[in-house]
């Protein structure tokens, strides 16, 4: 089985730390070019990829069936809208684009051209969500009344980079709010309405650093939550339901792990401690630790082999890139407003 040739454009905290492990160590991709101006540092990491100036080095490679847009936020359309214009497939690091119209535009070149628009939306892929999605699907809850989803972390220094700056699509709304939307939208699909407070709290942030968003659904509350200053961090994960809670601290460690330089495969990869559950039924009343599925990151360039040679189906359709951004459009609006407001996917 051949392997797919992919260009990774953008060599910074994403390329480096996710992408480029991910397409390396999957199996089935190779990182056979990497545009980017910290050329050094990629020639090392990867010396058998081909280092080129840009996008247009990548787009004039032939063999390359597929580029990963790994750069700010504020770059991701037009990045994406000339690599589908080239003919090739594309990954675009999250949020897809910063506004709704640009998502739909991107959207509708793929499905013209028959070409594979993928969202990287990688935290289908934590242990802990794929352990909450198994617990949902399997009923052992009931029915689910009550979902919180946080994502705290304790940042309080302002750190001088693009993701900290409103003016290139920073802050944690773009950050990590599609991370927390896709989540909820893949448990629960569409919601009614959108309720937000988004804020900014630390000294000389220039962009948000607090998120609140209120999902509104006819028979269940969701809540999702972005915090950069919580010292001490609320449960990953709390859900209610009308047989049972499930609770689970802490991120996935699949982050941290790459950070540290350890690769799929490699022995503790993708662990996750148990959460807590209590299930509740006439006479039965049972609680204890539920074991944590392990984390798959590299199950994503899997499956974009899977289907961009084989054929199957990808399991980010680019709609959901379109109802991210709706969503995240709808958030801004609702704080600004200071109301709720009503959501009917297009």
């Amino acid at each position: 089985m051949s392997t797919l040739k992919v260009g990774l454009l953008g060599y910074g905290f994403a390329g480096a730390t996710f992408h480029a492990p991910l397409i390396g160590y999957s199996g089935r991709t190779e990182v056979s070019a990497i545009a980017s101006s910290q050329a050094e540092a990629a020639a090392k990491a990867w010396p058998q990829a081909r280092i080129v100036a840009d996008i247009d080095g990548l787009l004039a490679d032939s063999a390359i069936e597929c580029i990963v847009i790994a750069t700010p936020n504020d770059t991701h359309f037009e990045f994406a809208r000339r690599v589908l214009a080239a003919g090739k497939h594309v990954v675009v690091d999250k949020p897809v684009t910063l506004n709704a119209g640009g998502a739909r535009t991107l959207a509708r070149m793929a499905a013209d051209s028959k070409l594979l628009l993928a969202p990287f939306h990688n935290r289908r892929w934590d242990g802990d969500f794929r352990t909450l999605q198994a617990l949902v699907a399997s009923g052992r809850l009931g029915q689910i009344t009550h979902f919180e989803s946080h994502f705290d972390r304790f940042r309080p220094q302002v750190r001088q980079r693009w993701r900290e700056n409103a003016l290139t699509g920073g802050g944690l709304l773009y950050d990590l709010g599609p991370h927390l939307i896709d989540q909820a939208l893949t448990l629960f699909g569409a919601p009614q309405s959108v309720n937000a407070t988004i804020g900014t709290y630390r000294e000389h942030a220039q962009a948000d650093d607090y998120v609140h968003l209120q999902l509104g659904y006819p028979d269940k509350q969701v809540v999702l939550h972005a915090s950069a200053l919580s010292a001490l961090e609320a449960p990953r994960f709390v859900v209610h339901g009308r047989r049972g809670s499930y609770l689970k601290s802490g991120l996935d460690s699949q982050e941290d792990q790459l950070k540290a330089g350890v690769r799929p495969g490699q022995p503790g990869w993708a662990k996750n401690p148990p959460g807590l559950i209590r299930e509740v039924a006439d006479e039965l009343d049972l609680r204890g630790e539920l074991a944590t599925l392990d984390g798959a990151y590299e199950e994503f360039y899997r499956a974009l082999a899977a289907s961009i040679q084989d054929g199957a189906p990808f399991p980010v359709a680019a709609d959901a890139a379109v109802r991210v951004a709706e969503i995240l459009e709808l958030a801004r609006r609702s704080a600004e407003e200071g109301r709720r407001l009503p959501y009917a996917a297009t």
